[in-house]
Parts: structure tokens; C-alpha cells; sequence
């Protein structure tokens, strides 16, 4: 069993495959519409992760991830932004 051509990118060796979590209850977040709570930013997007919501935990706080098939491939953890945008204020004279 070979991983296909779309996981082989993330940088880890062949013969381990993906790396993923198998999360129990899939089937029931796909079709109860339910999102599924994860710190495993590091987990590899599967093909049947397509369509399933998680919340992925970007270091403070739960971000909500909506899985598309663009995402195949890629890892949790690079749709969950842990820094925040600068913005500077002038100071009150």
C-alpha cells in the first residue's frame, strides 16, 4: 500500500506514509454537520476529510477549518494562524 503522489510532499519519508490521526467519530461529524475539536496541527489531510468541519487549536484559541479538496494533502496546522496582524495606533495627545 502505497501513499499517493499528493501526501508524498509533506517531507516525510515514503515507507511511513502520512502522518494522521484516526479521529472516531468521522462519520458522525460529516453528517451531524458537527465540528470536531484537534490539536493535532501536524495531521495530514486525507481524501475523507473532505466536507468534515475541525476546530484546530492554534495555540490560544479553537479556529474553525472547513476541509476542501484543495486542502488533500496538506496539514491541519498551516489553516489555523497562530500569529496576529500588527497594527499600530497613534497615542491621544
Amino acid at each position: 500500500m502505497r501513499p499517493s503522489q499528493i501526501l508524498l510532499k509533506s517531507g516525510r519519508s515514503a515507507w511511513k506514509g502520512p502522518y494522521f490521526i484516526p479521529f472516531k467519530n468521522l462519520r458522525d461529524a460529516l453528517v451531524n454537520h458537527e465540528s470536531m475539536k484537534t490539536q493535532a496541527r501536524g495531521c495530514t489531510i486525507l481524501p475523507n476529510f473532505v466536507g468534515v468541519r475541525f476546530s484546530v487549536h492554534n495555540g490560544r484559541d479553537y479556529i474553525p477549518v472547513l476541509v476542501t479538496q484543495d486542502m488533500v494533502g496538506h496539514k491541519l496546522g498551516e489553516f489555523a494562524v497562530t500569529k496576529k496582524r500588527f497594527t499600530f495606533r497613534a497615542t491621544k495627545k
